[in-house]
């Protein structure tokens, strides 16, 4: 077969909280008159993106063109989960025009186009460029990019911190991957947040990147599908930390599901995540919770303090399960001391 008859496949990558799932939803609501499927990989055990958007199929992309890979990165499971995968939705009676894969917020980007690499796949796909979101507002306040001046005098102090943090590298590896970075949450960060951000990508960045702002997932398809950057075969202008490891470790992450009883004020839930950020380190909060009184489930998504709730669907004759996946780094996930939080 030619390139030209190669599947294309998109590649979203970007830090926990980055708004994947939402630019996912924006393409999936704005086809450009192609079939769409979506695989999405989670970090943890219970799969929220992937509900998320299969709320959202339709005949562009129906509920069986979104698959889901959890508790475990892709390029970590790629014989056993990923290809298979790919193979079944390239198998389907109505075979998808254009891929999507979500990764999780802790996945490593460059690993994963290696495999695209297998025998399997190699021939009937390509991967048509990487996009990774970053959260402008985050990033120009200066979190997961450390200061170098400033790492360099915790450095002389402690010798304990005589590398990067993982944060940093995960950060600085999806930026080094990407074919376009796309700033997201850029109402929130204004003009001069934009800026900032906007400077601290380009430091980070192998090679001059496209970046642009995004608010609420709206762009273009045009402007990020389409790409044609066969990645697959780009792999010496995309560096990594991890070049030159025979493989990859995620055991500096570590996530956590906690299940509730029903609340009473979705305030108040807050309040306990914003505790546990500033408290604990957590990272990352999401999923659905019942609330009494109230027919609809609770979407809650969390990303450090800044908390985000509202009523996505009706549980309808399923059960009122209210699960909270938490994640953080490793030695910060204390589930005892979690559930103690969320559960009081």
């Amino acid at each position: 077969m030619s390139d030209l008859t190669k599947t294309p496949v998109t590649v979203i990558t970007g830090f926990l909280g980055a708004g994947k799932t939402t630019l996912i939803r924006h393409l999936m609501l704005n086809p450009q008159g192609k079939r769409l499927a979506v695989l999405v990989n989670e970090f943890g055990t219970m799969g929220v993106d992937g509900e998320i958007l299969k709320s959202c199929a339709d005949e562009n992309c129906p509920a069986e063109n979104i698959m889901e890979l959890s508790n475990g990165c892709i390029c970590c499971t790629v014989a056993d989960d990923f290809i298979p995968t790919l193979e079944r939705l390239m198998a389907m009676p109505v075979k998808p025009d254009h891929i999507l894969i979500e990764t999780s917020g802790l996945a490593l980007p460059k690993p994963l186009l290696k495999a695209f690499d297998w025998p399997a796949i190699c021939s009937r796909i390509t991967v048509d460029g990487v996009i990774a979101l970053a959260d402008a507002e985050a990033v120009a306040a200066g979190r997961f990019a450390p200061d170098e001046a400033a790492v360099e005098a915790q450095r002389a102090a402690d010798d304990s911190l005589d590398h990067e943090t993982p944060l940093s590298e995960v950060f600085e590896d999806q930026i080094a991957c990407a074919d376009i970075v796309l700033l997201s949450k850029a109402d929130l960060a204004g003009e001069d947040g934009l800026a900032a951000a906007r400077a601290v990508i380009e430091a980070e960045a192998p090679r001059k990147l496209p970046i642009l702002p995004l608010t609420d997932g709206v762009i273009d398809p045009r402007v990020i599908l389409g790409l044609g950057a066969a990645a697959e075969d780009d792999l010496a202008a995309r560096p990594s930390h991890h070049d030159g490891a025979e493989d990859h470790e995620h055991d500096d992450f570590d996530s956590v599901v906690i299940e509730l009883a029903e609340i009473a004020d979705p305030g108040e839930l807050a309040a306990r995540i914003e505790r546990l950020a500033r408290e604990q380190n957590i990272l990352r909060v999401k999923g659905h919770v019942a609330v009494a009184g109230k027919p609809m489930r609770l979407l809650v998504q969390a990303v450090g303090e800044r908390v985000r709730h509202q009523y996505d669907r009706p549980w309808g004759d399923g059960p009122r399960a209210s699960r909270l996946v938490v994640i953080a780094e490793h030695d910060d996930i204390d589930e005892a001391a979690i559930r103690a939080v969320l559960a009081a």
